[in-house]
């Protein structure tokens, strides 16, 4: 007989950049789906923007983003909320699924990182555009041996701007046990 799988949701975000009001609003929401872990991919810019997770009913664990530079005090902050900031790439495992956890930064790593065949799912951040872009709300994930990128977009309030930097994003919620994930969008 086989094991009974917990179900297991994993929440994502990224590129918050000080956005306290929809870091609180994607805290509602992590907490809202039960989601046990919430992975960050960096570009939180003010360490206090971590500490608004002690709100969160799970486990925060990030990477750094081009845009952090007070390491020191961001790890503090991490360690505070009895988080894991584990520098500029980690990695997880739940079961059988592998999830690396870069921000984007390089093109060319972000590359190298998803075609190495190590990882089912790659989380990345930095583009401020949702990944993959086709599928919509909703998306699966086969466990064929490629590596889907996950990228939530930013989860800094929209803001029109010359770049259109602030236009694309929200949170995405990674059920394991359906091998579904679904994006929500943040103001």
């Amino acid at each position: 007989m086989g094991k009974d799988k917990k179900q297991m949701k994993l929440g994502i975000i990224s590129d918050t950049h000080d956005d306290v009001d929809n870091v609180r609003m994607a805290i509602e929401i992590f907490n809202r789906e039960d989601v046990k872990y919430v992975i960050h991919a960096g570009d939180y810019v003010f360490p206090g923007i971590v500490m608004e997770f002690k709100r969160l009913n799970a486990k925060l664990i990030g990477v750094l983003g081009n845009n952090d530079g007070e390491k020191n005090q961001l790890l503090k902050a991490f360690l505070e909320v009895n988080g894991e900031l584990k520098g500029e790439l980690g990695d997880m495992s739940f079961d059988d699924l592998k999830i690396g956890i870069y921000h984007g930064t390089s093109n060319d790593i972000r590359n190298q990182l998803a075609g190495s065949g190590r990882y089912d799912i790659l989380v990345c951040g930095h583009t401020h555009r949702i990944e993959p872009a086709d599928v919509g709300k909703r998306g699966t994930y086969p466990k064929d041996g490629s590596t889907l990128v996950l990228n939530p977009g930013t989860g800094h309030r929209k803001t029109e701007s010359e770049v259109r930097a602030f236009l694309e994003g929200g949170v995405i919620i990674l059920n394991t046990e359906f091998k579904e994930f679904k994006f929500i969008s943040l103001p």
